[in-house]
């Protein structure tokens, strides 16, 4: 069997390899039984070869039919003989262990003059480039990419005769980042404003997505941390703000996070908040890919979903060919979650696995009964393990942060006496209200002090200061930045028409009205039933 390509194939070889070939079609066409000895002698004469030979020839094309199987092999040493002497063999394995298994390895000809240079001085003959090739084709494959730091070359090398495995819902759950492939837009201008990035959790028993979050922010602990507290908490009321009917059963702690190596599952707030839940914390093996291979298959998925939309940047520039990414971004920050969530609730998790053989809900649904889902037993202190944090004093008109006032009557009495400066924490996606740790340590829920605002996004938020700063406004008040950012939520339309629209410079004739009532409440945190403090009942 010849191991090579057709375009190597020395061209006089080529030619009469075809010959032969069509000279041995015709022959079989015209005789549908057996080949009489009469018959064979005629073709032979042909094909200019013996009886035997012509037989042989025969019995090679009816097995494969191809040219290839009919090309001479020209005489020659058997594979895997050396002719070259110790000195000279001592001499190429060092310059390729020197200079080509290295990552910014050179090309062949330059290893070829490496090689020949070091021969000549050493007084030997240099030998042939092919020599020099051949003994480039005897290296490993996977040690090769190893030492070259050809990572997609070492993933496909790699033998894999075991994997991640888990016996039950949440006993493993993996954690992991990449960046969208897909542009998003501004609220208001409908101008590109970058690719965000997704964290995505995974249950490996059931495949289930536990939780998501989805942020402009380069991946943190914020984001980790985010993505945590959306898999734990039940998502229902997450669910009815963005108006999704089909359910997402998954909540609870999980036994195990099993997360890459990166700084942001490293953080020690990160390990402290897992540990006091616990949570046990398995880190990726370092060069070990395939030990993450569950959730990086789902990452692929999802990424492959947004191939689909205006503004992808697909997966690679092949496939992007001409298109404008970014001139045909439509959807926001937000209109990309939405669905993100729709994918995942009403697609991934209803479709068949192939692995499971089975929906992923539905492997959940049979196995959740049985196992004891645990949640945290004190879940407003968990929550606020996770929560990002600032620090500052507390002033006669409240709490200021981020251009925004909050106050509690329960701060009145600090008022004055704590000139220290107090710890603030704050939920991103729902910036309506914060938690402030009083001087004695306990913490006190503190809500706009315009308490007819509406909830927006710590985004959005920042989004609309922006604005209003680069208007020349001298004084910023919470009334206007959480003004405008519902005035910008509700310029929102059908995300492709509308950009297109604006981007046209024409004036749409008609404007969506967007419910704003589903953005008051915290995800995983029923924000319409009070949270008791001790303050409340002094």
């Amino acid at each position: 069997m010849d191991d090579r390509f057709p375009d190597e194939i020395d061209e006089t070889l080529w030619e009469e390899a075809c010959r032969r070939a069509e000279a041995i079609r015709e022959f079989l066409k015209r005789r549908s039984g057996d080949v009489i000895s009469g018959d064979m002698a005629l073709l032979a004469v042909e094909l200019g070869v013996s009886r035997a030979t012509a037989f042989r020839l025969i019995k090679l094309f009816r097995a494969r039919g191809t040219v290839m199987s009919l090309v001479e092999r020209k005489p020659g040493r058997p594979d895997g003989r050396r002719v070259l002497d110790e000195g000279r063999e001592e001499i190429i394995r060092a310059t390729i262990h020197r200079y080509h298994l290295t990552k910014n390895r050179p090309g062949i000809s330059q290893l070829v003059r490496e090689i020949r240079t070091s021969c000549l001085s050493a007084g030997l003959k240099p030998p042939h480039r092919r020599t020099i090739e051949t003994r480039l084709q005897d290296i490993d494959l996977h040690q090769r990419a190893k030492r070259r730091g050809e990572s997609e070359i070492v993933k496909r090398t790699m033998a894999v005769p075991g994997g991640l495995t888990a016996s039950r819902p949440l006993q493993i759950v993996q954690v992991d980042h990449t960046k969208a492939d897909i542009f998003v837009v501004d609220e208001e201008t409908r101008l590109p404003i970058g690719r965000p990035w997704l964290t995505l959790a995974m249950d490996v028993c059931s495949r289930m997505v536990t939780g998501f979050y989805l942020t402009m922010d380069a991946p943190s602990r914020l984001s980790t941390s985010l993505c945590l507290l959306h898999s734990v908490f039940d998502k229902s009321p997450w669910l009815r703000e963005r108006e999704i009917i089909e359910p997402w059963p998954v909540a609870g702690l999980p036994e195990t996070l099993h997360v890459d190596n990166g700084s942001d599952f490293r953080s020690r707030a990160f390990k402290r908040g897992c540990d006091d839940a616990g949570v046990a914390i398995d880190w990726r093996p370092p060069g070990e890919p395939r030990f993450g291979g569950h959730i990086e298959r789902l990452i692929g998925t999802q990424m492959g979903r947004l191939h689909l939309l205006p503004g992808t940047t697909f997966s690679n520039p092949q496939e992007l060919g001409e298109y404008d990414s970014k001139q045909h971004s439509a959807l926001t920050l937000r209109e990309l979650e939405r669905y993100i969530a729709l994918d995942i609730v009403g697609n991934y998790h209803q479709s068949i696995h192939r692995t499971l053989g089975r929906p992923p809900i539905a492997v959940w649904r049979e196995q959740e009964g049985e196992i004891p889902l645990r949640l945290p037993q004190d879940r407003m202190q968990f929550w606020l393990t996770f929560l990002p944090e600032q620090e500052r004093t507390l002033q006669p008109t409240g709490i200021h942060l981020f251009g925004m006032r909050y106050w509690s009557a329960a701060l009145s009495a600090d008022v004055g006496t704590a000139n220290r400066r107090l710890l603030v924490k704050y939920d991103p996606r729902d910036m309506s209200r914060v938690f402030v740790r009083r001087p004695s340590g306990s913490f006190v829920e503190a809500r706009y002090a315009d308490l007819t605002l509406a909830s927006v996004t710590l985004h959005e938020a920042l989004a609309a200061r922006r604005t209003l700063l680069a208007k020349g406004r001298r004084e910023v008040n919470t009334r206007a930045i959480v003004g405008t950012a519902i005035e910008q939520r509700q310029l929102v339309d059908a995300a492709v028409k509308t950009t297109a629209t604006v981007r046209r410079g024409r004036t749409s004739s008609s404007k969506t009205k967007v419910d704003d009532s589903g953005w008051g409440s915290l995800r995983g945190i029923d924000s319409s039933k009070p949270v008791a403090f001790d303050e409340d009942m002094e």
